[in-house]
């Protein structure tokens, strides 16, 4: 068995933390690749080193000088190499990373020192061989990732040395300058080595112990999601829950590894696992996988009397496009039809866009709600289980909630409602307390 092992910023943020990871990878001779963040958050008044980074770079642009920035991000890792013991001659790299610092230094280039040196000292912690992000994994000409020649490069790394560590968040374009991904990037980089090995886990290490079922400023206390699938996850982020991006996961998803998100503070924790599919799972009476929501929407209303026009709605949605307008559902019945957008989308246009939809459309009348709230109900086994919705919609009408917008996927995978956003947090409650907790 591989397993391939990504520890965030807040996993390496201290001696302390390395020696959880030490004891974490020793624990199971499969950890054999690792991916580590830069140094994040040492206790709530200390600075994650890529923001202190950042820092440096904005203060170079400005013509001022950083040298005590520099000076507090050298001692940070002077202090992690001496606490762990560790020979890494990093005051070199450092002097040397110093001589660079003027205005001509490329952003990139130096916010990626940061997962250079930490994978750099914690390679030497665990007694692997370190392997620069910069020599595996590969961007285009077209600043995407080339997934064929990473993989190929990653993997002739694995069987070289056995045990690797690769700095996440950075690769290098044809140029041969250094990019950096977007922020997360280690995820991306964590996921393209578990791919490129082909590996049994990808486990994803965090402060967290899993994905939780519901948004904890929301519901207290929320359970953390024991298992759900790629498909789950997809509907959750595309919601609004806090969990995995879409490209974090897509090289583990597309090569059917099985995705494992735990807590480096509570090892005893199972974490959330994600997996394909689920077809082989043993039933649970919550059908819930989560629950998930977002605010600020607006519904549009075109009512047209004996609307058996297909072109109508055609004129409508060409419009909408003019417009840049992301619609997030549409509805219809036998006189209207209607559009979920995002407000903030919308903006000071939507004068303009309902004007050229009178034009178009000839309607007799629009009509746009503001203050909408979508909350989303995920769970996989609600598939061909009847009564669902009934429940669903029962519960939150004895609680006084109306639903304004009725949306459910073919696959069944979520039911996705619309509420007065003054409603937002009581429904997320109620399908929470009457069907997840």
């Amino acid at each position: 068995m591989i397993k391939t092992a990504k520890f965030g910023g807040s996993s390496v943020a201290g001696a302390a933390q390395f020696q959880k990871v030490k004891h974490i990878i020793e624990a199971d001779p499969s950890r054999r690749i690792v991916v580590v963040s830069a140094a994040g958050k040492r206790d709530k008044a200390d600075h994650k080193l890529t923001d202190l980074l950042y820092l440096c770079h904005a203060h170079l642009q400005y013509g001022v000088s950083c040298d005590e920035i520099f000076s507090t991000i050298r001692e940070r890792f002077l202090t992690l190499r001496d606490e762990l013991g560790l020979r890494y001659d990093i005051e070199s790299e450092l002097d040397a990373l110093y001589q660079k610092l003027d205005r001509s230094i490329s952003a990139d280039l130096l916010v990626s020192r940061g997962e250079y040196f930490t994978a750099r000292l914690m390679a030497e912690y665990l007694g692997y061989a370190f392997v620069d992000a910069g020599d595996c994994v590969f961007f285009g000409l077209d600043g995407q990732i080339d997934r064929e020649k990473t993989y190929a490069a990653i993997s002739e790394a694995f069987e070289k040395h056995g045990r690797i560590v690769i700095p996440g968040f950075y690769g290098k374009l044809p140029t041969g300058r250094v990019k950096v991904m977007t922020r997360g990037g280690s995820d991306i980089t964590g996921a393209l080595a578990a791919a490129a090995v082909e590996a049994d886990v990808y486990e994803n290490w965090t402060d967290v112990s899993g994905i939780l079922m519901a948004d904890p400023r929301i519901v207290n206390k929320p359970r953390p999601i024991a298992k759900a699938t790629y498909a789950e996850l997809r509907e959750m982020a595309f919601m609004g829950a806090s969990v995995l991006h879409e490209e974090s996961v897509a090289p583990v998803k597309d090569k059917g590894i099985t995705l494992n998100i735990r807590n480096t503070n509570a090892l005893d924790d199972p974490g959330t696992v994600i997996v394909p599919s689920t077809e082989n799972d043993v039933a649970d009476e919550r059908f819930l996988t989560g629950i998930a929501g977002r605010r600020n929407f607006t519904v549009l209303t075109v009512f047209k009397r004996n609307l058996n026009d297909s072109s109508v709605m055609r004129q409508a949605l060409e419009i909408l496009d003019r417009y840049h307008t992301k619609i997030e559902h549409i509805t219809l019945g036998l006189d209207s039809f209607a559009f979920v957008v995002s407000s903030s989308a919308l903006g000071d246009s939507v004068f303009n866009l309902i004007s050229d939809l009178k034009k178009a459309c000839r309607p007799d009348d629009i009509r746009i709600d503001d203050g909408i709230a979508l909350v989303a109900a995920v769970g996989r086994r609600m598939t061909f289980r009847p009564g669902i919705s009934g429940r669903l919609f029962k519960a939150l009408g004895e609680k006084g909630v109306n639903i304004r917008t009725i949306a459910q996927g073919a696959d069944e995978l979520s039911i996705i409602i619309g509420v007065d956003d003054c409603n937002y947090e009581t429904a997320i409650r109620v399908l929470y307390d009457g069907f997840a907790g």
